[in-house]
């Protein structure tokens, strides 16, 4: 899939008209100026062959400059996954305790008041825009209770052979985290309950059951391990979904 995009995308900048080196110049300038820049930058080769040296400088972690900063690509992006990882490990790890919780409760209490509370809750979630909800939460904790910053990261410093910046970094991180985590945690409660709702039909829970076990010791020992592998599936889907679509919170956050 990665393949075929780059292969789309580069296409799709080769056909269009113009190219980067008359961006970067602006329209006021010179042609010669603007092909001694295609020049530098390897525009007046052929297109297999540019697209070659993309591929070749991908596979080994060379992405380019930056014209805009004029600082390596992979600086830039190492920079800023200094920020997005912790931050989105973050709002997984809340979004896992939130999740399980809340379906496993849904669950074992099928079409009874617990279950449909939790649902209607996990619907609510579901459908609150994350930016809003991360607002509201800076005007509960950051602005009535000011408990927490209301934005700013100041990173992870190392400081006398000490990271100092530990704590500070986390209370920059937990509104943030917490704002992405609750659509998240909404859509993986739903698919909880629904996996561990088809485990529970299975014949080796009546014989689990049918032994002597309790129904909780039925449904943390034997239901949940077989019903988290559709859920761990979803959990890999949403950390990707969380790395990519931190950029909004981040800005909300001044991060």
């Amino acid at each position: 899939t990665l393949l075929a995009a780059s292969v789309v995308v580069f296409w799709v900048l080769e056909i269009l008209p113009g190219n980067a080196a008359q961006i970067l110049m602006g329209p006021d300038a010179s042609p010669e100026a603007v092909q001694a820049l295609a020049r530098q930058l390897g525009l007046d080769h052929p297109p297999l062959q540019r697209y070659g040296s993309w591929i070749a400088g991908m596979l080994t972690g060379n992405l380019g400059n930056s014209y805009v900063y004029s600082t390596p690509v992979l600086e830039l992006v190492l920079e800023r996954l200094a920020l997005t990882v912790p931050l989105a490990l973050m709002a997984m790890a809340i979004t896992t305790v939130l999740a399980l919780a809340a379906g496993l409760y849904a669950a074992a209490r099928h079409h009874r008041l617990g279950d449909v509370g939790v649902m209607t809750l996990a619907q609510i979630g579901i459908a609150i825009p994350n930016f809003w909800f991360a607002i509201l939460l800076i005007l509960l904790f950051s602005v009535k209770l000011q408990w927490l910053s209301a934005g700013g990261f100041d990173g992870w410093y190392f400081d006398d052979g000490v990271w100092r910046g530990l704590w500070a970094g986390f209370k920059a991180l937990i509104l943030p985290a917490v704002a992405l985590a609750v659509v998240q945690a909404a859509i993986l409660a739903r698919f909880t309950r629904s996996a561990v709702l088809e485990v529970l039909r299975e014949d080796f829970v009546r014989t689990a059951r049918a032994k002597g076990l309790s129904h909780r010791a039925t449904l943390w020992g034997h239901v949940l391990r077989n019903a988290m592998i559709p859920v761990i599936t979803v959990m890999g889907l949403q950390f990707a979904e969380l790395l990519a679509g931190t950029i909004v919170i981040e800005n909300v956050f001044f991060l």
